[in-house]
Order: C-alpha cells, then structure tokens, then sequence
C-alpha cells in the first residue's frame, strides 16, 4: 500500500460487484478518468452513488493494484435542485453517460474535471430556461477534448437544423439558453452533436439516455 489520501470525484457511473462493493467510474483532478472499487454498507444509501454526484473520499492507493479502493464517501455539494426536478435528474443521466462514454479511461485532458464541476453546479444552480443547457454543455464539451465545433464542422450532420446551429455557434451562454426551439429540434440536435462528437473522437456513441431526455421533450 501506498498510503491514502482525500480526493474529489465526479462520479459517472457505477457497477455493482457482489452485495457489499461498487466500481465507481469518476473523474478527478489527480486522474482524470478512472475507475476505483468502494465498499458499501447500510450507511450509505445508493442515492449517493447517482451520476454526476460529486464525492470526496478516502483514497488508498495500491501498488498491486490498477483498482485502487476509496472509503468514505461523503457528498462535496448536496445538488438539491438537481435531484429534486425530474427535467434536470433526467438531463444529468444524459450527460452522464455522454462522459462515461466519450473520455476514455485515464484520459487526464487539462481543464475537463474543473470544466465539468461547473457545468455540474451551473445546471443545478439554474432556476428556469435550462432545456436546452445540454446542447450547450455538447458544444463545449468537443471544445474541452480539443476540437472546437464549428459552422464548417458541423455542416456535414447538420441537415435541416442548419440555420438554428449557426445561430446557436454565435450566441453568448444566457442567450443560448434562450434561444426558441422545440422539443423535437432540440432532441434532433442532440442527436446531431452525439454524431459530430463520435466522429471526431472516432467511436460510435450509443448514448441510450438519449431516448428518456427524447421522450421527455416530446
């Protein structure tokens, strides 16, 4: 053993192993993308192991081990407004999965933990006009792993929603939030951000949560 440690994580996803332990996948400063093995009990309930919940723990590293442990996981920020509006709960599991998915395993990006700690409590701080805030976070998420999208990137997926991306590309954050869409344009142009991301980290992104946010804003 080397020793332990705190550490800060934003948590992705979770895989359940055997009764009493989790895998959890998680972004950290230190580590970018990594994965670490934690022991559950009754004291813990499961709804402090929801994606994007952001945790600090007890590290202890392992030199035998690539599956370092953590213990003590205590939530950094409660995201009451988050957990409590289902349009918001439901978006976090999109972009969740869009993270799970998309940052691949130890990838350390500069900027990307502190980037995704502020979309995280933007999105929980925000009190109305925020349905198309995962729009937003797609376009900057592709600019943060290294590819700023573009009019002339973007073209090529864009199809009929070629005018509303170009408005979009040019306005500030509040006005973004504000801009008319429909339900079914904003879920198409979701649809066409997962692409362009895929594209240029070149993998196929089958971001399932897509369906529920789709059914969501019908």
């Amino acid at each position: 053993m080397k020793g332990s440690s705190e550490i800060e994580l934003i948590l992705l996803a979770s895989t359940k192993v055997g009764e009493k332990s989790l895998v959890l996948h998680c972004l950290s400063r230190e580590y970018g993308r990594r994965s670490f093995i934690c022991s559950i009990g009754k004291s813990y309930p499961m709804a402090l192991f929801l994606p994007l919940n952001i945790l600090r723990c007890t590290l202890h590293e392992n030199g035998k081990s690539e599956l370092w442990r953590v213990s003590s996981p205590q939530l950094s920020f409660p995201l009451n407004s988050l957990r409590s509006d289902i349009h918001k709960n439901t978006m976090s599991l999109f972009l969740s999965e869009v993270l799970y998915r998309s940052i691949r395993e130890e990838s350390s990006e500069s900027e990307l933990y502190d980037w995704c700690l502020r979309k995280i409590l933007e999105l929980n701080a925000l009190q109305n006009d925020y349905s198309s805030f995962h729009l937003r976070f797609l376009l900057e998420l592709c600019e943060v792993l290294g590819f700023k999208a573009d009019l002339e990137g973007l073209s090529p997926f864009a199809g009929n929603h070629y005018e509303d991306i170009r408005a979009l590309l040019s306005l500030d954050y509040s006005a973004f939030l504000l801009y008319p869409l429909n339900g079914r344009s904003r879920n198409e142009i979701a649809e066409i951000l997962i692409k362009y991301l895929g594209y240029h980290l070149e993998i196929h992104l089958d971001i399932r949560s897509l369906r529920v946010l789709r059914e969501l804003y019908a």
